[in-house]
């Protein structure tokens, strides 16, 4: 069944900036991946936006109008976005698969669960307590509050425009801050759309601020403004470290999800099919365009040969074709930049004496930039494809003999966002998930969150952590308040005597 392509409520849409959208600037382009029609235009901004934006958010803080509410008045603006985002899911789930070209089928069942997000940091700000920590001279007493950081600058990708921007807009609001965001150039609307909600729900002018425009130009003056008390953001490893660097010289706080390389390891007591299932499923959703896709299929060598030829033949009957259509499996990659690189790497596996199994070119569908499901065999540890995190439809396949190499395998990588497990013997699962160097480790299963669980990476992969309490506390300043119950006079200077 095909489904009428989507429509967005606009066919331009500006910054968002101090409560008003804001023209300024050239109009920037945002197209399809897959037939490159105009899905609309957005102001592109630049280091006077971000002013503007940075201004009005530490306006917004430091007049109290946000910051000052009770948590439970926040809690209730919160709510209120949540049943507002709620109604709109499928409008938006449309808007994002005509900008990302991930499939609608996959953005309905994502953008249906975002509401959680903001649903679990109203019921968590409402629940924040203070400490009253032990202090060894018992005439004074010693409480310790969270108190709101101040203005507070967000980078979100491509991949899951809109769920990222929730996921850390969330907890910074519930906190007590305020926000300015600059979206991915390939997919900006999720954020205006949610500024829009958000004030629709209450929010007052200033707390949430939009900024459009490239990571070089918009992003970059964000990461570096004088202002900002924290920088969180999405993407690469690379772009990541320079852009927490930046924000470092102001001595704000960073928080980054990075760069990922996955490793799965599937062992010969896993059930066949169900691994099989599993793997696709954690490397192709999303065409492969997510941090933790699984990438690094380790496979225990009794069952290589049969795991093998049963992954290719799913990769072999993926659907590729209009994101639209629901019948549709994968869709396109997000660009022909995007296409180029996910060849260029898949390109130097047979030169290092790897072999594709299946895939590894550019699918011959007449439009869209489409790489073909890829399955890649005689992989060893040093060859690039192993390496480097392959942002597509690719995974390397590797077998291993024991658990202890195995592991090795795994944790061979500057990378340690996520990893999974296959395996039905339940001591092993926990202790190889122990051992795994990886934020994120699922058994049996892959690609599951929730705004309960801490979301982050090991090593290259970077810095703090998204959901749970963490991300809450991590928006948050610890203040340390000693206050004197001793009604006795003193005076340091006076009679010494006393003192000794």
């Amino acid at each position: 069944m095909k489904r009428a392509r989507g429509t967005l409520s606009k066919a331009e849409y500006g910054h968002f900036i101090d409560g008003k959208e804001v023209f300024s600037g050239e109009l920037m382009e945002v197209r399809s991946p897959y037939d490159d029609h105009l899905v609309t235009s957005v102001s592109c901004g630049g280091k006077e936006e971000v002013d503007a934006a940075v201004a009005a958010a530490k306006a917004s803080f430091e007049d109290g109008r946000w910051a000052g509410k009770q948590p439970r008045e926040r809690a209730r603006v919160l709510l209120k976005a949540a049943e507002l985002l709620a109604a709109r899911t499928s409008a938006l789930a449309e808007a994002e698969t005509e900008q990302t070209g991930r499939c609608v089928k996959e953005m309905k069942a994502q953008l249906a669960r975002v509401p959680e997000w903001l649903e679990h940091y109203a019921a968590l700000c409402q629940g924040m307590e203070g400490q009253l920590p032990p202090f060894s001279d018992a005439t004074h007493l010693n409480y310790v509050r969270r108190l709101p950081l101040g203005v507070c600058a967000q980078l979100v990708p491509f991949n899951h425009p809109l769920l990222i921007c929730v996921k850390k807009l969330a907890p910074a609001l519930a906190a007590g801050n305020s926000v300015v965001c600059k979206p991915s150039e390939l997919a900006p609307v999720g954020a205006l759309e949610m500024a829009a909600i958000l004030k629709q729900a209450g929010l007052p002018d200033g707390v949430f601020n939009v900024v459009n425009g490239l990571g070089a130009v918009a992003g970059k003056a964000l990461a570096e403004h004088p202002d900002i008390a924290k920088l969180d953001m999405t993407g690469g490893t690379e772009t990541g470290a320079i852009a927490a660097a930046a924000a470092s010289r102001n001595l704000a706080y960073v928080t980054t999800e990075l760069g990922g390389n996955a490793a799965v390891m599937v062992f010969e007591d896993a059930q066949l099919e169900a691994a099989v299932n599993g793997v696709a499923f954690g490397a192709f959703i999303a065409s492969g365009q997510t941090c933790i896709s699984a990438k690094r299929i380790l496979v225990h060598q009794s069952l290589y040969d049969d795991f093998v030829s049963r992954l290719v033949a799913k990769a072999c009957g993926i659907r590729l074709g209009d994101p639209m259509d629901l019948n549709t499996q994968m869709g396109p990659l997000v660009s022909k930049r995007q296409l180029d690189l996910v060849l260029q790497l898949i390109g130097t596996a047979e030169p290092q004496g790897a072999k594709l199994l299946c895939g590894g070119k550019r699918a011959a569908i007449e439009k869209g930039h489409f790489v073909e499901p890829t399955v890649i065999g005689d992989v060893q540890p040093h060859m690039t494809c192993f390496q480097e995190e392959i942002f597509g439809p690719c995974v390397t396949v590797v077998p291993f003999s024991d658990e202890a190499e195995a592991l090795k395998l795994a944790n061979d990588s500057r990378f340690g966002l996520g990893g999974a497990i296959w395996s039905r013997d339940v001591a092993r699962a926990h202790r190889v998930a122990k051992n795994l160097r990886a934020g994120i480790v699922w058994i049996n299963t892959h690609h599951r969150n929730d705004p309960s669980s801490p979301w982050g990476g090991f090593k290259k992969s970077g810095v703090g952590r998204e959901c749970g309490w963490q991300s809450l506390y991590d928006y948050t300043e610890v203040q340390s308040v000693v206050v004197s119950m001793d009604d006795t006079p003193f005076d340091w200077f006076g009679d010494s005597q006393r003192y000794n």
